[in-house]
């Protein structure tokens, strides 16, 4: 389903649940072709986080490696937000949220130049996040959570913020 956030769009699959469990297709080129285009998969990565309030983001990779992720929770609850930091683009400085849970079968596909962040609404949440691009430090990017020209509606009080998170600049300085 797009937003109007150009590029952005949640995915949503359905699972196979019988008496043993579930099974759910977390990412299938073929189906998502639509969406994913014809990026390259990079990097596959789960993060869990404990606590929850945590906050983590918001981040995304510009420059010569700009990356597109799509994220998808595994375990647990998350709050996920995706922030428009592309230079000329008519939302720029929007954001949209988007709660992902391994019972909704959601995600989201977040197109490069947008950034991404997450507050953890249930202890132990795992997200699992698909790269279009190889980790390159040198291109990181980010905004710090509560930049007061994002306004972004946290659902709770923030928690558990990186070094790096806390110190993050406005999106006036990008």
């Amino acid at each position: 389903m797009a937003t109007p956030l150009a590029g952005l769009v949640e995915l949503r699959s359905t699972a196979f649940t019988d008496g043993r469990g579930s099974f759910l297709n977390a990412f299938r080129l073929e189906e998502m072709h639509a969406w994913w285009g014809h990026r390259a998969v990079h990097q596959i990565n789960v993060s869990r986080t404990e606590r929850v309030g945590a906050i983590r983001g918001l981040h995304g990779q510009q420059g010569p490696t700009p990356e597109a992720k799509l994220v998808r929770c595994l375990r647990g609850r998350v709050f996920d937000v995706a922030v428009d930091v592309r230079p000329g683009s008519s939302t720029r400085g929007q954001w949209r949220s988007l709660e992902l849970t391994p019972e909704a079968g959601n995600a989201w596909l977040i197109p490069e130049g947008v950034l991404h962040g997450f507050q953890v609404l249930e202890a132990g949440s795992e997200l699992l996040y698909v790269h279009s691009a190889p980790y390159r430090p040198g291109d990181q990017v980010g905004v710090v959570w509560n930049d007061p020209e994002l306004a972004i509606a946290w659902p709770l009080p923030a928690l558990d913020l990186s070094q790096r998170d806390q110190q993050l600049p406005l999106l006036a300085a990008l």
